[in-house]
């Protein structure tokens, strides 16, 4: 999948990587979007049940049927990027998104609010893969793995912001406040589309036609066709799937651990956000270009945030077990945190970059809706899987965790050979040894061939 540019290593090449048109507007927009989502994430419920008026039970058993609908659009949300590029695809969810929530104050019946809620899901379900494909569309080399870092410490600081502004609106004016909150999520996801819209996608990520003209379910087929003959990358969905586990658990099962094994205050889950919250935000960019200028492969940088993952899931088995006092509880579990954390920074860049890199630009959108499935998938088998593991000891969570950890972390390094050139490294070097053969397979990159990226 070589790509004709400046030669790999040279001040040319590593210039272009470094440099992406409307790189600020889409930081920004990606930061402003985020303010929205964390004014209503974690209070979804209520949110919905004071904007609309119906009950708890019936906003939530709208929620999960619409959310599992979104589920099944992802493939189509996939083609669509293939199809008219990212950029479009990104804008047309941003202003599906505006709209829903400017509606959802007028969504007073049954029938409303869940037409309006399935059209949100369906966007909201689909952004991480069009999300992702954009950053292929737009950077190029290590410019994927610095990309990928801002936007995760944006998210993570814009949700904490709009967390905190909702919070204290509903101090100020209680929860009629919500209306005006909604409100504000349109605004936000309007503006943020209004600044991507400024992102300029790089010459060697133009859109191409998968096939010959033809009818758009044989152009479909063909393409996820593609998507499941690629073995080594099935194999990095995989990979990835026992790691998203992982990042799943931060969620779901420490405030249950913390309330039902460790007997612990809700303020400990509450210190626990917070601190890995903070990190993400604050040291997430560094962390991540610390690991980038290493050299280190993506592959290996990415295998050691799932081995950080597994240490802190052990050292939440040895806290189970010791259960010392409440002073000893805390400190250890925030170390453990800490270490969960730094795991999560390193292995986010390097594993999303790795991803994009690794598809191949005609079909990059299919081969990512496939590759965010693994993680969309593990955000719904977590809550079943961890309580009824919990219900039995409470530290065998931890233990699958650990082992679903260090597999990933030993599959990752394994399919490095079987990967390309271009997605095992964010530079890769300058003098390379003859790949075994043609085609997608190969992590050593072939002798004096253009950059990679």
């Amino acid at each position: 999948m070589a790509r004709a540019g400046a030669t790999a290593g040279t001040p040319e090449a590593g210039a272009r990587a470094e440099r992406v048109a409307g790189e600020r507007p889409l930081l920004v927009g990606v930061g402003v979007s985020a303010v929205g989502i964390g004014m209503y994430v974690p209070f979804s419920l209520v949110f919905f049940h004071h904007v609309t008026g119906l009950s708890l039970t019936l906003v939530g058993l709208v929620l999960t049927a619409t959310g599992l609908a979104g589920l099944a659009f992802m493939p189509l949300a996939g083609t669509a990027v293939d199809r008219f590029g990212a950029k479009r695809a990104t804008l047309v969810l941003y202003a599906v998104r505006a709209v829903g929530f400017a509606l959802y104050p007028l969504a007073d019946s049954l029938p409303a609010f869940a037409a309006v809620a399935l059209v949100t899901a369906l966007a909201d379900r689909s952004f991480p893969v069009v999300q992702q494909s954009l950053i292929g569309e737009v950077a190029l080399g290590s410019a994927r793995d610095r990309l990928q870092a801002s936007l995760r410490a944006l998210q993570n600081a814009g949700m904490g912001a709009g967390a905190l502004l909702v919070s204290g609106v509903l101090a100020l004016w209680g929860t009629s406040a919500f209306t005006y909150t909604a409100w504000g999520n349109a605004l936000a996801f309007a503006l943020a589309g209004l600044l991507v819209a400024r992102v300029r996608p790089t010459a060697a990520a133009t859109p191409a036609p998968t096939v010959a003209p033809a009818g758009a379910a044989e152009r479909a087929a063909t393409g996820y066709r593609t998507v499941l003959r690629d073995r080594p990358f099935l194999g990095l969905t995989a990979a990835n799937f026992l790691t998203a586990l992982g990042y799943a658990a931060l969620s779901v099962l420490f405030p249950l651990y913390i309330a039902t094994w460790l007997h612990g205050p809700d303020s400990l889950t509450g210190a626990a956000f917070t601190v890995n919250t903070v990190l993400c935000a604050g040291t997430g960019v560094l962390v991540a270009s610390r690991v980038r200028r290493s050299g280190a492969r993506r592959t290996r940088s990415a295998a050691f945030g799932a081995l950080l993952f597994a240490a802190a899931f052990v050292g939440q088995i040895v806290l189970g077990t010791l259960r010392p006092g409440r002073t000893a509880t805390l400190v250890a579990l925030l170390a453990i945190v800490v270490v969960y954390t730094l795991g999560e920074l390193v292995h986010s860049p390097s594993g999303g970059a790795l991803s994009v890199s690794a598809a191949p630009e005609a079909v990059r959108g299919r081969y990512l809706a496939t590759y965010q499935l693994s993680y969309s998938l593990a955000t719904a088998l977590a809550p079943s899987l961890f309580t009824v593991l919990l219900a039995v000891d409470g530290r065998l969570p931890w233990a699958v965790l650990a082992v679903a950890a260090l597999g990933a972390a030993l599959a990752l390094v394994r399919l490095e050979r079987h990967l390309p050139a271009e997605a095992v490294y964010a530079e890769p070097p300058a003098a390379r040894p003859v790949a075994r053969g043609p085609g997608r397979g190969g992590g050593a990159p072939a002798a004096a061939t253009p950059a990679a990226v």
